[in-house]
């Protein structure tokens, strides 16, 4: 039987994705139900109203920067499928930045290509794309500032950090293991760090999680200012707010409203996969109190907490719990938020002890059969206009209870392995 080699695999994914866009125009056209996505056709009437020179934030429910209006622009003079070619190649991307990630930290080249097809094949991300989403984009941006991060190019991971926070906010949530990362333990005046390589997953370099806090977290607050972590901190605030501000200078406090402000104060009355959602549609027409507000972002910050001062110096695995949490308790969650932590899913499977049977199959079946669940009431309320929206709360509760359940197996079964070593100078001086 040939090899699989990853060229092969990432071709025949491009194919792939080619298909389902022509696919999609064909169902479109033919059947009630559209496979494009309804956030398409909102970039699309942006994009179309930024070339004849109006306000992209003109056509209602349009949350975004207007750079992505600007990236679809040629949806009105080129081809209306332009922007899903360009999200489906970020897609595919997303999976050379995933196999290029890994093979830096040494993993093998068949269980690097395994790995990737995780993000190509799966089903929840080869959609996203071809449905017309954007999410690949800042899937992508967010893997190379890793990458930029490992090799030591400070200057593009600050760049492309501010850039990406501002196209879409949550990112954010990245800060603070960041800036914990860039420790003089690891960095030397001249030198690249060294990585943590997949070999070393067994061996003493694989320090223990809580050996771990004390070199990483403590140490933070012994050196918390130095250079690197300044000039981070500067360029990426610097680049997000040139970015902001011009966006703001040309289109005012519709964009400041609809791209920043909505996000940070959004109240969906609408079903979502939220446990907040039920309280929120009882609600909607009463302002929240300041405890109510208190009282559902306070898990969501503790969680993050727990897991940054845990795990900040394992980043790639930091990064992935901490996205799981946060779109598991956030107050508004949608299918395509998976995305967010899919992208990060294969740069962890090769340290965990997981088996895919039993414990692997377990979570899997877990998760999807909450989704699943989840969707059958969801078709009750909104097709058959069925009155359950108590049970689709209660079937809320248990999507949490499924995401809590798969998050604890995942970090019982990883192996902890720091992306960068330890210099071996005793004293490290950070110039």
């Amino acid at each position: 039987m040939a090899e699989i080699t990853f060229r092969s695999v990432l071709l025949l994914s491009a194919v792939f994705r080619v298909v389902l866009i022509f696919y999609g125009e064909w169902q479109d056209a033919h059947m009630a139900v559209r496979y494009t996505d309804i956030d398409y056709f909102v970039f699309s009437d942006a994009a179309a109203l930024m070339v004849s020179g109006k306000s992209p934030y003109d056509r209602s429910t349009y949350r975004y920067s207007p750079l992505l209006a600007f990236l679809l622009t040629p949806n009105s003079f080129l081809h209306q499928s332009w922007g899903k070619f360009l999200f489906s190649a970020s897609d595919l991307l997303v999976g050379l930045l995933i196999h290029r990630i890994l093979k830096l930290r040494g993993v093998p080249e068949k269980l690097s290509t395994y790995s990737a097809m995780v993000w190509l094949f799966n089903p929840f991300t080869f959609t996203i794309g071809t449905r017309g989403n954007c999410e690949p984009i800042v899937c992508s941006m967010i893997l190379w500032i890793l990458i930029c991060l490992m090799k030591d190019n400070l200057i593009q991971a600050a760049f492309w950090y501010g850039l990406v926070v501002h196209l879409r906010i949550y990112p954010i949530i990245y800060a603070l293991p960041i800036i914990i990362l860039l420790d003089p333990l690891y960095f030397r005046h001249g030198k690249k760090p060294a990585l943590g390589k997949w070999s070393f997953r067994t061996s003493e370099s694989s320090l223990d999680s809580s050996n771990a806090e004390k070199t990483g977290f403590w140490n933070f607050f012994r050196s918390l200012i130095t250079w690197r972590r300044v000039v981070f901190g500067i360029l990426s605030g610097t680049t997000f707010l040139i970015f902001t501000g011009l966006s703001f200078y040309l289109y005012g406090w519709d964009f400041l409203h609809e791209a920043l402000l909505y996000h940070l104060t959004r109240t969906d009355p609408r079903h979502n996969f939220s446990i907040y959602f039920y309280h929120i549609y009882l609600h909607y027409e009463h302002e929240l109190s300041i405890l109510e507000k208190l009282i559902s972002f306070l898990p969501q910050f503790i969680v993050q907490l727990i897991i940054i001062l845990r795990f900040a110096p394992d980043l790639p695995f930091c990064l992935f719990l901490q996205t799981v949490a946060f779109v598991a308790f956030n107050k508004v969650i949608t299918a395509q938020y998976f995305v967010w932590f899919f992208c990060l899913l294969p740069l962890i499977l090769p340290w965990s002890n997981m088996r895919l049977k039993w414990r692997g199959l377990a979570c899997v079946s877990v998760w999807i059969g909450a989704q699943t669940h989840w969707l059958m009431w969801g078709y009750l309320l909104e097709f058959r206009g069925k009155n359950v929206f108590l049970q689709l709360w209660m079937a809320s509760l248990l999507f949490l209870a499924a995401n809590t359940f798969v998050m604890i197996n995942i970090i019982r079964s990883h192996v902890f392995c720091p992306l960068f070593k330890q210099s071996s100078s005793k004293s490290v001086k950070d110039d």
